[in-house]
């Protein structure tokens, strides 16, 4: 099988991207986590190339919600609407009791036709019923036509930092029901150096709902577990979901890719499914993680096993220019990734 064009997008970690009649419409997490960016483009491969534009910026530092580490946006269109989702901090200080930063899960909706060139109005926090640490909502509408959306929060009173959660929306900013934990990190290979459960993301098929999410440290041992359920469960009842047991995507050291996960999912032009998620290329890196800008956006193509089930196979290496581990990408983020290796 011949090899995919990746990176396709460089120093973009939590990748999301959205099919629409105009293109694929890109976002994911800026280096100096200080806005929200979109781009398009007609092609996944192009998307490197396509301008990016900034559609929304963080408050000024010090202003409180809004004002600091703005992380994984993610754009969707829901009953017509865009909504974006993202988590952002009034601090970059760690909160003592919860050993966490302090970010809650915001919302952004534009009614024009164009979320690049149209109007974005912010609806402010996204209430989740916990004042804890919170953040990578996504959403899906399902079959009945509601809005369901499920994110990574912390409780308390459970060991780890985040758990995935799932609620019935009343609207995009605003829950319809009390949320329902799906599942939290109890298994060995989601509690390497951290445990957590974050990233989720939806994937349909057949009679399934399938929602991939991300385990543990954001080095190399970072890797993507999956629950199940039946379309037509109740997918507010946690009982409906089956966890993997083992991870579904993870480092391979053969090819030189390290942490794969925090993906999405679309399709090639063509109709086949895609996951889109960030990796390393590297395990060295030189001081903070959080800011090691080189988590590049790639892509990889989803076959189904006999039973329904994705498979998502491995992280394939690279076949476009990188960056090395101390560099750092212009300010324009357009750097030519046309030479192969």
């Amino acid at each position: 099988m011949a090899l995919l064009p990746n990176p396709i997008v460089l120093q973009r970690a939590d990748p999301f991207v959205l099919r629409t009649d105009d293109g694929y419409l890109f976002t994911g997490s800026y280096p100096v986590y200080d806005r929200i960016t979109l781009r398009r483009s007609k092609t996944l491969s192009d998307l490197q190339q396509a301008e990016e534009h900034t559609i929304w910026k963080k408050h000024e530092s010090g202003t409180g919600a809004m004002s600091e580490l703005i992380w994984a946006p993610e754009i969707h269109r829901v009953n017509g609407q865009w909504v974006i989702y993202f988590a952002a901090a009034h601090t970059t200080a760690i909160d003592p009791v919860a050993d966490t930063f302090q970010h809650r899960v915001f919302c952004l909706t534009c009614d024009d036709a164009d979320p690049i060139t149209g109007t974005w109005t912010e609806r402010g926090q996204v209430d989740t019923g916990m004042d804890t640490f919170a953040l990578d909502a996504t959403t899906f509408v399902h079959t009945d036509g509601q809005q369901y959306l499920i994110w990574a929060q912390q409780d308390l009173n459970i060991e780890g930092h985040s758990n995935l959660y799932i609620a019935r929306m009343e609207n995009p900013w605003t829950l319809a029901t009390k949320p329902a934990m799906l599942s939290k990190p109890e298994l060995d290979w989601e509690k390497i150096r951290f445990i957590v459960e974050e990233g989720p993301a939806v994937l349909k098929h057949g009679d399934k709902i399938f929602v991939t999410f991300s385990a543990s440290g954001t080095g190399p041992e970072y890797a993507m577990g999956m629950l199940t359920a039946n379309a037509d469960a109740d997918l507010l009842d946690p009982a409906s979901w089956t966890k993997s047991t083992e991870p579904v995507f993870t480092s391979d050291e053969t090819v030189r890719q390290f942490g794969p996960g925090h993906n999405s999912f679309t399709t090639t032009e063509d109709g086949q499914d895609v996951l889109i998620y960030h990796c390393r290329n590297y395990v060295e890196i030189l001081g903070d993680p959080l800011f090691d800008p080189n988590r590049h956006a790639r892509m990889g193509l989803i076959t189904w096993n006999e039973d329904g089930t994705p498979n998502f196979g491995t992280p394939q290496m690279d076949t476009r220019w990188t960056p090395a581990t101390t560099d750092v990408l212009p300010a324009d983020g357009h750097l030519d990734i046309d030479e192969t290796l």
